[in-house]
Parts: C-alpha cells; sequence; structure tokens
C-alpha cells in the first residue's frame, strides 16, 4: 500500500482531518505575551490548505484548473491563550458540502495536553478563477469532496458549530 493511498483512507475515516503540528512563531506574540489573535487565522489557514491538498483542490489545481476558494464567512472563537512554544494542532470537519461551497468547523488544540484553545467555522466558496465568481466543482473533486462529508457525517457535531455572536441573555 502507498503512503498515498493511507493517506486517502484515514481522509475518508469518521474522524477530523488532522493538520501537522504547528509552532508558534515569535513574531506571532503581542505585547499582552500571547498570541495574537490574526495568527490564530493563519494556523487555521495553513491547516486548511494541508486538507485543500488532500482534496485536490490546493495550488496545483488552481494552476492547471483555474478553481480556487474564497472564504465568504468566518466565526472565530478564542477560549484559551496559547504561548510562544506551544505545539498546536487543527482538527478540521467538514460539516456540509454542496456543488460550490465547503463548510468547515476546525479545532485548535495544543498539540501534546490536548485543550482546546480555539475555533473557526467557516463557509468557503469554489471560484472560478478566469471569471472571478462562484462555479461548481468538477465532477471528480465534488466526488471527493462528498466521500470525505460523508465521512465526517458520522462525527459527533462539537460543541460551538453554528453559534451567533450575541449579547448574553438577561
Amino acid at each position: 500500500m502507498t503512503s498515498t493511498a493511507s493517506a486517502d483512507e484515514a481522509l475518508l475515516r469518521p474522524a477530523p482531518f488532522l493538520s501537522s503540528v504547528m509552532q508558534i512563531e515569535p513574531q506571532w506574540i503581542d505585547y499582552n505575551g500571547h498570541l495574537n489573535m490574526a495568527y490564530y487565522n493563519v494556523m487555521f489557514d495553513r491547516a486548511i490548505d494541508e486538507l485543500w491538498l488532500r482534496l485536490g483542490i490546493g495550488p496545483t489545481y488552481m494552476k492547471e484548473r483555474h478553481g480556487s476558494t474564497f472564504t465568504a464567512e468566518c466565526h472565530v472563537r478564542y477560549l484559551r491563550e496559547i504561548h510562544l512554544g506551544d505545539p498546536v494542532q487543527v482538527s478540521i470537519l467538514l460539516v456540509d458540502a454542496d456543488e460550490k461551497r465547503l463548510h468547515t468547523f476546525k479545532e485548535l488544540r495544543h498539540a501534546e495536553e490536548g485543550w482546546l484553545s480555539a475555533t473557526s467555522e467557516n463557509m468557503s466558496l469554489h471560484i472560478d478563477m478566469a471569471a472571478r465568481k462562484t462555479a461548481p466543482f468538477p465532477a471528480d473533486i465534488r466526488a471527493r469532496i462528498t466521500a470525505v462529508a460523508n465521512a465526517h457525517a458520522g462525527v459527533p457535531r462539537p460543541e460551538g458549530i453554528g453559534r451567533r455572536i450575541a449579547m448574553p441573555s438577561k
């Protein structure tokens, strides 16, 4: 069995996709002594790029087939501080998908201790880069996305999916 076949099998298990372990860069620490909020998004974006590669919609797809994804909406929750030296890993659940959209939910955790630091829920759109407009995924890509979405449908939904920003009830 090739490593690609093993990676494909892992992607189709009823478990969230796990990114590579990432390290916090010193310039990302703000004057409060913790990870600046902007860099949570950098790590979420790096993690989603890993999943997009596995789905076949990475840089090669953009170059050869002139398609890409744009983020249409993002909701980040900051739950526990991350500091310099903390190794982190992102899990990604493909919550749902259709012919043009991908709904993902990401959890950023301390890679060694397992505690949850932040979540990011996103809606991404498939874009025809020549027209710079939304477009359906090609059939082969759509089939792959559907297979992963079906596998992820068996994963219990984490707390936080579908949350909205609002003041606490009085």
